[in-house]
């Protein structure tokens, strides 16, 4: 992929997440990867989103190196790179502090699988990192950040569990493409909602059983999958 062109889908994916009300002000950030190139590009720090333009994206090596400094990136940017070199399937990074996954995440409270929505994008509950240690937090902040979620993910599949809460922070959503990781982030944040709502009607409502979580999910996803079809023109 030449890097206009990735610069241009992760510039894509941080206006979605404003279209879909995932972010407001500056919070939040997305961003995309060239595995052949071994070239990222992510969010600037701080610019406000309807004054971006492709061409304000930061490209990084995933060793850390700015490409291009124009502008600094995003700040959470060292949190991206954890995730790029422990989950070498993704493609696309998205944070944000949606509200109805911020709430689960501040609650330290995983959000549970109570329906069939959830289960077409996630293959079980999204679970919520431990907080970080007082050294953690002053010496290397967003790189373990990074590094808890990996801990949190341990031997699952990260595209199956494709997100995970940071405790008293947010969601950290993930995918094959920038504009798929977009879309996990809606889906979460709705998921979120309706778990919320849920548990207010019902505390005690248990998880729906597993074998129609994995029937739901694997309709969609794996080598097997049914939905949709194999080529639209």
């Amino acid at each position: 992929m030449q890097l206009s062109a990735l610069k241009q889908a992760v510039l894509d994916a941080n206006l979605a997440t404003v279209r879909s009300g995932l972010v407001m002000a500056t919070f939040g950030n997305a961003s995309g990867i060239d595995r052949e190139a071994g070239v990222m590009a992510i969010k600037p720090s701080g610019v406000p989103y309807e004054r971006m333009s492709a061409d304000d994206m930061v490209s990084v090596r995933l060793d850390g190196t700015v490409v291009d400094n124009r502008w600094r990136p995003s700040s959470d940017l060292d949190t991206h790179l954890v995730l790029y070199r422990a989950f070498e399937g993704i493609g696309g990074v998205i944070h944000t502090h949606s509200t109805y996954a911020t709430i689960f995440a501040q609650a330290m409270t995983p959000i549970p699988c109570l329906g069939t929505t959830h289960a077409d994008y996630f293959r079980g509950e999204i679970p919520v990192t431990r907080h970080l240690t007082d050294t953690e937090i002053a010496e290397r902040y967003v790189a373990a950040t990074g590094e808890a979620i990996v801990e949190t993910v341990a031997d699952r599949d990260p595209l199956e569990i494709p997100a995970v809460l940071v405790a008293g922070h947010g969601p950290f959503v993930w995918g094959t493409t920038p504009e798929n990781a977009a879309l996990n982030a809606l889906i979460l944040e709705e998921c979120a909602k309706m778990a919320w709502y849920a548990l207010q009607l019902r505390p005690d409502l248990p998880p729906i059983p597993r074998p129609l979580l994995d029937r739901h999910f694997l309709r969609k996803h794996g080598k097997d999958a049914t939905y949709g079809q194999a080529e639209l023109t």
